[in-house]
């Protein structure tokens, strides 16, 4: 998912397991919605790839960003270094929030 910025993003395996979760969750409830569920998550990875120090730090060095259409939350943190950016959580809203960087 590189673009123009040098960064790329990684998953974490809780991430994916995330979005798996709620494609099905979504696709049970209407067909369809948990593909655009995925690609509205993908295009906000985008976004952070662009530009990844655009959106706040929330704690210690963890970034957030709401996706629009969606409850969730995509938590992740920088690394200069490596030019990349680790997606550690699609994070529900409903959930309590001291689960958010565990």
């Amino acid at each position: 998912m590189a673009i123009k910025s040098g960064y790329s993003a990684i998953l974490s395996s809780r991430a994916q397991k995330e979005i798996e979760i709620s494609w099905e969750w979504y696709e049970e409830r209407l067909h369809g919605l948990g593909d655009r569920f995925v690609r509205d998550v993908i295009a906000r990875i985008r976004d952070i790839e662009k530009n990844p120090d655009r959106y706040p730090t929330r704690f210690k060095s963890y970034k957030e960003v709401s996706i629009d259409t969606f409850p969730f939350l995509i938590i992740y943190r920088i690394s200069t270094k490596k030019k990349s950016i680790r997606i550690v959580s699609i994070f529900h809203t409903s959930q309590s929030p001291r689960h958010k960087y565990k």
